[in-house]
Formats: structure tokens, sequence, C-alpha cells
């Protein structure tokens, strides 16, 4: 018997079972039973602001993920704050973040718990992270759970109304009336909002009391009461009526009543001038309706939109959101059942280039990639709140995006087999796809792929025993690995020490836990989070 496969005191020597900590390390048990690194607070915080907490993990609920996150942010908060809220500005107006909503909860928890500085910092920064009205309701609600309605938070929602000249104050109130329990009468009432012009106050009347609120009202900008004349109008005239008066007045489709959502010619009209991010989310509507037909060109000009790379990050547009929207289209039916259309081609492969344009651009590096995905059992679980959109799946599409701008790659798949005279059984595979692929293909692949344990040092292990040359190990997990012989940093090691290559390791997190398989005292491995849009780049520059 060899005792030392048991007992070294040289730990570069040493094999532990991934259900046991490395001695000398400071790992933690994760949620599956295994042990990993536990992620630092910034690294948690920027996986919380970018993945959220919503539906929560495989092996943690939506309100325990969501506490943890919570403390997390509350310990920050009373470390720096000031670094807190300009990091949850950061993410927020660049993009990065899969949902606006992690951010808003954030900045309203540095506006309760934060010393003074931080404090207004917070509310100051309030109007720059609550861009829309349906923003400001979220923040208002969340708020409220961490402070009281004083003068600073009246203060600041009214800028937020105040701060914003007359037509985009009317935008705001026609197209966002009400969400989470808010209207804007709420909260105007509650900050004491001051109109600072004849045409604010017009809009406050209307906001706080409906039409008899405007009555009286003289000298108001003729275009704003004309918006609002069309508005009230439209439930009363014909589709080709509303379809006129929609383009006349730039009304948007939050605005027309849902009867007329049922002819095309009323989408035509509200296609001219639609925001990219509603385009996106109703391509199945306009397909339904028959707007959007194989040669129409209406078609033309949905795709010519959704590929302009300049556009998608002028609005922010969330590589997430268009890979939700092509699995949608793409399968012909909505997730909810609500709906049934025959998808067109050139439109979904819009939706596949564009998912590629929303990501930041990286370069090539020229190095050996192994892309890695974990296809266990965790990894079925939803990403970044969207229930039918498995983290398996996402993970395939967004190693995608690195193997476009790698031409050395190799994919595989790993997920430990059934458990046969007490040791796992192998479970990674070379899986056949590529970058030239749709991505609605790819998608369907992933979801044949099977599936059991989780045991993230298998890319390691195998590349060893076949001895294949890898520069960079890019691994896709939730890091709840816990059925393996060794840990993924040791099996990185050996491999490093017998194949004579300094390969790399980095982590792409899929969910917003506190664990990590790299070891943050290596220089050599690099924990990312998943489906941040700069995070192909952060690879290429740590590959590089």
């Amino acid at each position: 018997m060899d005792y030392t496969k048991h007992f070294v005191t040289r730990l570069r020597r040493l094999v532990t079972p991934q259900f046991e900590a490395i001695p000398g390390t400071d790992q933690v048990a994760n949620s599956a039973g295994g042990f990993a690194f536990e992620v630092d607070g910034w690294g948690r915080l920027d996986r919380f602001l970018i993945l959220g907490s919503e539906g929560g993990t495989y092996y943690i609920g939506e309100r325990r993920l969501t506490v943890e996150n919570a403390h997390v942010v509350a310990e920050l908060i009373h470390e720096d704050g000031l670094r807190v809220v300009e990091r949850a500005v950061e993410m927020s107006t660049s993009g990065r973040a899969a949902k606006n909503d992690p951010a808003l909860f954030v900045l309203a928890m540095a506006a309760g718990l934060g010393d003074e500085r931080t404090r207004a910092a917070a509310l100051v920064a309030m109007p720059r992270v609550a861009r829309t009205a349906t923003h400001l309701f979220h923040w208002l609600q969340f708020v409220q759970g961490f402070r009281g309605w004083g003068r600073s938070v009246r203060r600041a929602v009214a800028e937020w109304y105040t701060g914003k000249d007359a037509a985009q104050v009317a935008y705001q109130v026609l197209k966002y009336p009400s969400r989470d329990g808010w209207t804007h009468r709420d909260a105007l009432r509650l900050a004491h909002a001051k109109p600072p012009t004849t045409t604010h106050d017009l809009i406050f009347r209307y906001a706080v009391k409906g039409w008899d609120g405007v009555e009286g009202v003289e000298n108001a900008e003729p275009g704003v009461m004309a918006t609002l004349e069309a508005v009230r109008s439209l439930a009363d005239m014909s589709p080709a009526k509303a379809a006129q008066t929609i383009s006349e007045r730039r009304l948007v489709r939050e605005m027309v009543p849902t009867e007329l959502l049922r002819h095309a010619v009323v989408w035509e009209a509200l296609l001219e001038r639609m925001p990219l991010t509603a385009l996106i989310r109703n391509l199945g509507v306009m397909t339904k309706v028959g707007l959007l037909t194989p040669m129409a060109e209406a078609a033309e000009t949905v795709a010519a939109r959704i590929t302009d790379g300049n556009a998608l990050q002028a609005a922010r547009v969330h590589p997430i959101a268009v890979l939700a929207a092509l699995k949608t289209y793409a399968s012909g039916r909505g997730m909810r059942g609500k709906g049934a259309w025959d998808p067109v081609a050139k439109v979904v492969d819009a939706l596949d280039r564009a998912f590629y344009l929303a990501f930041r651009n990286a370069p090539t590096t020229g190095q050996r990639t192994m892309l890695a995905l974990d296809v266990s059992g965790s990894m079925t679980v939803g990403v970044a709140g969207m229930p039918y959109l498995s983290c398996r799946e996402a993970s395939a599409a967004m190693a995608l995006v690195t193997a476009a701008t790698e031409p050395r790659h190799m994919f595989t798949a790993f997920t430990a087999g059934q458990y046969e005279f007490r040791s796992w059984s192998t479970g990674l595979q070379r899986v056949a796809i590529s970058p030239r692929q749709r991505l609605d293909d790819v998608i369907r692949s992933t979801e044949r792929m099977p599936f059991g344990a989780t045991d993230c040092a298998l890319p390691m292990v195998e590349a060893l025993k076949y001895r294949w040359k890898v520069d960079v190990f890019v691994v896709y997990t939730d890091s709840e690995t816990w059925a393996g012989a060794i840990h993924p940093v040791q099996a990185l090691r050996r491999y490093r020490e017998r194949m004579g290559i300094a390969a790399k390791l980095v982590v792409v997190a899929m969910a917003s836990n506190g664990f990590s398989i790299a070891d943050p005292d290596d220089a050599g491995m690099l924990d990312v989070v998943g489906f941040d849009a700069a995070t192909p780049g952060l690879i290429a520059d740590f590959a590089a």
C-alpha cells in the first residue's frame, strides 16, 4: 500500500477528494457537500449585480441566496459604502448586468444602511441607475425596506421628475403608469415635487388626478398636450387611424390599448421608433400578427436594426436578453404557452449575430483553449432569473463567444458518471459544436447531454490522461463540485508539472453563490462572472 496517497506534508504532491478541504487552505464547504474556495465580498458583489438571485440555484432557494448576498452587501457598505455605490452604478450604466434590479436593490441598501456620505452618494446616483419609471418604482419598493421617507429621499424622488424635460417626463408617465403597487400619483405626492415649468405642472396634475387635473392649465407645450390627447383617443380609433396617430405622435406599445395590438398595421407603426429592447422582446407577437414574414420589408428592417452593434451597445441590450429571445423565437411558441408563430429564418439569423455583437470585442490571443462546460445536474436551473434558459444552455452559448475569437480551441462537457466500484467513472466528453453553428442548434444539442454529479477537475484530469496540450482551461460552472477524487486546483498543478505547460484556469461563475474552484492565491487562476458582457475580453486579457 502506498500510504502517501492519503497523507503527505509536501502539499504540491497531495491529492484530496473533493468532499474534503485541501490541508493548509481556507476552503469552505459548498452547498453540494464538497469544498471550494470562498469568493471575497467584492467578487460576490459583482456576481450579485450581474446574475442576481432570482430563482435561486439548484441547491439554494431564492430566499436564502438573496439573504446571503444581502448580508455580504451590508458588510461591504460598512467597509466602503462609496465603492459599493460606484460599483452598482458602473454595472448598471455600462450594460454589463443581465438585469437592473440587483443594482437598484444595492443602491437602496446603501441609501438606508450607509454612513452619511454613502447615503448621500446613493441618492445622488439613483437617477443614473433608475433610468425609467419602472426602475424608480422598483427602487421605491426596495428602499422602504431600509429606511423611511425622509427629506433626502423626497428630494431625490422629486429631482428624478424635475431633472428631466417635460417631454421626457410625459413619456415616462404614459409608458410606465404603475409597477410594484406604486404609481406616479404615489411618488409625486410623497415627494412633494414642485413643477419647474407650466408643462411639468400639466403632467404632474395628469399623473395625480387624471384628466380632471389638466383642466385650467394654460401655456403648456402644445406637443406634450397633443401627445396626451392622442393617447386618450386611441381607444376610439380604427387600426389604420391609430397607426397614423402612433406614427405622428411617436407613441410606444405601452401607450396603445390591447385590442389594437392584434393588428399588423399598428405594429408596423410602432416598429418605426421601437426601442431595441422592446423590439427584441416582441418579435414573436409581430410574427404572430403577420408583420414579420419571409421576404417582408419589416423583417429586413428588424434584421438590420438588431445587428447594428453600435445601437446594441448604446441601448444596453444584454447578451442574455438576446439569447432568451433567440430561444423563445426560434421555438415558435411563448415560454408561458401564450401564442404560436412560424419563425422567420432571417430574424433567427439576425438574433444569432446580435448575441455575439452584444458582448464587448475580445482580441484573438492564439492560446490553446479548452472550453469546458459543466453539464451536471446543478446546471439545469435557470440563469439570472430566467427559468426557461438553463445555466448549461447559457454557458454553451457564452463559450461560443470565446471560441469565435480563439481558433485553437476545443469544446468539452463534463459531469461525473455512475458510482462504480467505489470510484467515479469519467464523465468528460468532446462536444462537436462550433461558432459556425446557429445558437439555437447549439442550445438544442446542449439540452440532450446527459447529466449527473459535479466533478470540476475532469477537464484537467482528462487533458493530462490524453496528453492534450492546453494553455488555458475555461470552465463554465456553478462551482458546486464534490464528486471527484482530486480537487480542480490539484489537478491543474499536476497537469502543469507533468506536461511542462504553465496552463491557466479561468472559472466562469454561472451562479451568484460564494464559491469558486479557482485558488485566489494562484496568479494563474482567475474567477470571472458568467454573462458579464465584459467577460470574453477579460478572459482574452488573462490568457494573453
